[in-house]
């Protein structure tokens, strides 16, 4: 951690221990902890949760479970949080932390892929937050907003929140042959910003977060 990032962490609002260890744990256990979205983020999930007071929450790419958990905290308690994973090795693990925690009923866990289960939950949502196969954003994107020949599963004010979307400034570089993820970025990227049923701003915290709002 570099000075001006440990002047950020030391200037916000401190990580709660049950996330703390969860970071702890997910480094020592997982095969790609940097996957874990971390206090900063997940302080700034939580905070965009308690002002936009959303009913009901989709999250794409659980990992285990940070994302969910700091949103879940900032879920007013009669308020839902569909999170859907497909790498079923992780449901033990990323389940238990849920259980602990306090914040944890508001939490419904899914194991599969979010292209066959967000369609049949039957939900419309408030808030979305992205972070599943970077392969699939383009996908994702097009199954919310009723591309794919079914219902919207976002409404006019619905936030949409895509993470990773600067993928490590491979954006901005010349594509390598067969590079499906940064490719596949592009491709979502270039979608929102030329779609006007939304507007949006890319944020450069971590990797990049594109914040897009349905008109």
């Amino acid at each position: 951690m570099d000075a001006l990032e440990r002047y950020v962490h030391e200037h916000s609002a401190p990580e709660e221990e049950l996330l703390h260890e969860l970071d702890r744990e997910t480094n020592l256990r997982a095969v790609a902890p940097r996957m874990l979205s971390g206090h900063i983020q997940g302080r700034m999930l939580e905070m965009i949760v308690r002002m936009i007071r959303p009913r009901r929450v989709l999250e794409i790419g659980t990992f285990t479970g940070y994302s969910a958990l700091s949103m879940a905290a900032g879920l007013e308690d009669e308020a839902r949080l569909d999170t859907i994973e497909v790498d079923d090795e992780l449901e033990e693990f990323t389940q238990s932390w849920f259980d602990r925690s306090e914040h944890g009923r508001k939490i419904r866990f899914h194991i599969g892929s979010a292209l066959d289960i967000a369609p049949r939950l039957g939900e419309v949502y408030d808030l979305v937050f992205i972070d599943g196969d970077k392969r699939e954003y383009p996908d994702y994107y097009r199954m919310l907003m009723g591309d794919n020949g079914g219902k919207a599963l976002v409404h006019s004010g619905s936030v949409l929140i895509a993470d990773n979307i600067l993928w490590s400034g491979k954006v901005v570089q010349p594509v390598a042959h067969g590079d499906r993820h940064t490719q596949a970025l592009l491709e979502f990227n270039r979608m929102v910003v030329e779609d006007p049923r939304v507007e949006n701003v890319i944020v450069p915290l971590r990797d990049g977060l594109n914040l897009i709002r349905v008109k």
